[in-house]
């Protein structure tokens, strides 16, 4: 018979800028072992109450309530009550996290292996050598590849995926009771995601730790969790049993959150949003929306847009003291394909596979170095200066992060009107301005964010200032690099619905780039699906995706985390 780990019981916790409580009357339990899921949006007060657990909250921020924690030799503390001296000893030791974003809670300045000795000796009485020793061997434990030399790299010479291991190794280092782990996996591949999410699994079971797994996505959930808690505005919705939740969800929230992912059957002509259920009436006609499928597809495109011919794109890595390059990694190796006009061609794979090179080579942002890129009968490949620039009219790009693509210092409204100065369109500010609140109502936001700065915006709002930015100069041709990787799955049906939008009034075409599969057959009329720099299979996103001919996209498939509502 399991025991009870960790009792929150009526948390609490407000600011005092807030009108009212970011978590609210949240009582839940986690056993001794158990994997307990936290999902919900960005905002509803899942990573809050996680950081209430292991004192981490901020400073301007109050609480009430019990936490609970239940120590091996019976003795129970409320870990509200402990000083900051007091919680250093239950935190690491006791209570492991594993935090969103592994390269900005890694030191930058110190190598990784030094990282996670510095938690083994800070709550162990080992020495410097014999510390180092313990921390290869968790390198080893976590599928770190080349443990000893990864000892001694610094964060930034790690992949994402390696560094979230990195932060495993370290939450893991003294054998925890509880583990929290923050979105571990968010904007990472989904096969590295999948990878992570089992070795999170195989640990738990190993050493018998508990595991408080926060997510947006209930598929994340799904593969690992044994009870889920559904919060949403600061409360918990909905919770219970993994199985029962996801096959009989019973608020309206957990079935949008459900609903708003992709499907992989059938193409519904808009993806249901969580505004959807949470009017309930409408929630019958947004099941209905989602099995209608599209029947027609692009059959025969009659114009040609873009071709891309032997396209080669290499980096150089290492140069002589007279600045030649004598070493250098191909990112694009001999890449065609061709474009149609009005067509979304999807570019799927993982991390490091040369996606974005290829979508910034295209754009010039990066030089090719062989092969030939042809916009209608405009050689790319040979543009340069002025001529370049204003061909980037009529190609543009929507970046992954709109928060690091936006300038800080500008404000929504000047950010999406300084591409039109800078092609001088319109003939004033005046209509420049009125263009903009008219860009900034077709992306589903108000003409009084004109003037907010970047940081005053959520991420999805960030990208929609992203999206109008693109449009701000009338392309003809958009690409999409990752633009909703890192985006809840809720605000990602949202772009996605609002990018076919635009798609049909405005006859855009896409190149959409991503390393999710579903999403990727969702927007495409045809996908090529990229490895190691090359295209290794292509075709219409439909027979890509029922009938794959290669391991690696097969691969690609497995990993997609697979929820369906009945």
């Amino acid at each position: 018979m399991k025991t009870s780990l960790v009792e929150i019981q009526d948390l609490t916790i407000s600011f005092k800028s807030s009108g009212s409580p970011a978590v609210q009357d949240v009582s839940f339990t986690i056993e001794r072992g158990q994997t307990v899921g936290i999902v919900g949006e960005s905002g509803s007060g899942k990573t809050l109450t996680a950081l209430a657990i292991i004192g981490l909250m901020p400073p301007s921020a109050e609480s009430s309530g019990k936490i609970l924690f239940h120590k091996q030799n019976g003795d129970i503390v409320n870990l509200r009550e402990l000083k900051n001296n007091q919680i250093l000893g239950i935190r690491g030791k006791h209570i492991g996290m594993i935090f969103q974003e592994p390269m900005s809670s890694l030191n930058p300045a110190m190598r990784c292996g030094s990282q996670v000795s510095e938690i083994i000796m800070e709550h162990s009485n080992l020495s410097a050598r014999e510390a180092k020793e313990k921390v290869i061997k968790l390198f080893e434990e976590v599928k770190l590849p080349r443990p000893e030399e990864l000892f001694r790299s610094y964060p930034h010479q790690l992949s994402g995926g390696q560094r979230q291991r990195v932060m495993i190794a370290m939450a893991i280092a003294c054998k925890p009771d509880l583990l929290i782990a923050d979105e571990p996996t968010t904007a990472l591949d989904v096969t590295v995601q999948k990878i992570i999410l089992n070795l999170l699994k195989t640990l738990s079971r190993k050493y018998q730790i508990s595991v408080l797994l926060i997510s947006h996505d209930l598929g994340v959930i799904a593969n690992i969790a044994d009870k889920v808690l559904v919060m949403y505005q600061g409360k918990i919705v909905e919770q219970g049993k993994t199985l029962t939740l996801i096959s009989r969800p019973q608020h309206p929230y957990t079935q949008g959150l459900l609903a708003c992912r992709p499907p992989l059957s059938g193409k519904p002509h808009r993806l249901p949003t969580l505004g959807n259920y949470l009017s309930r009436s409408s929630i019958g006609d947004s099941k209905n929306q989602q099995k209608q499928v599209i029947q027609e597809y692009m059959q025969e495109p009659s114009e040609l847009l873009l071709r891309v011919s032997g396209l080669t794109t290499s980096f150089s890595l290492k140069r002589n003291f007279l600045g030649k390059t004598i070493k250098e990694m191909t990112a694009v190796k001999d890449v065609s394909f061709d474009l149609f006009a009005g067509e979304t061609l999807g570019l799927v794979g993982e991390s490091g596979c040369g996606k974005t090179s290829l979508g910034r080579s295209i754009l010039q942002l990066i030089r090719s170095g062989q092969g030939e890129i042809l916009y209608r009968d405009i050689k790319v490949h040979e543009l340069s200066g002025t001529s370049l620039r204003k061909f980037r009219k009529n190609l543009q790009i929507i970046f992954q992060d709109p928060y690091s693509s936006l300038n800080p210092g500008l404000t929504a409204g000047a950010a999406i009107m300084e591409p039109m100065i800078v092609h001088g369109l319109h003939s004033s500010n005046k209509q420049r301005k009125q263009k903009v609140y008219e860009l900034l109502e077709k992306v589903a936001l108000q003409p009084d964010h004109f003037n907010r700065y970047p940081h005053q915006f959520s991420g999805g709002q960030r990208q929609r200032i992203g999206i109008a930015r693109a449009l701000a100069v009338e392309p003809e041709m958009i690409i999409c690099d990752e633009s909703v990787s890192a985006l809840d799955v809720s605000v990602q049906a949202q772009i996605l619905n609002l990018l076919n939008e635009l798609k049909d009034e405005f006859g855009l075409t896409y190149l959409f780039i991503s390393h999710d599969l579903a999403v990727v057959r969702y927007m495409s009329d045809r996908l090529m699906v990229m490895q190691n720099g090359e295209i290794v299979e292509s075709g219409s996103s439909d027979q890509v995706f029922a009938n794959p001919h290669k391991v690696y996209t097969r691969r690609l498939m497995d990993a997609i985390p697979r929820v369906e509502l009945d």
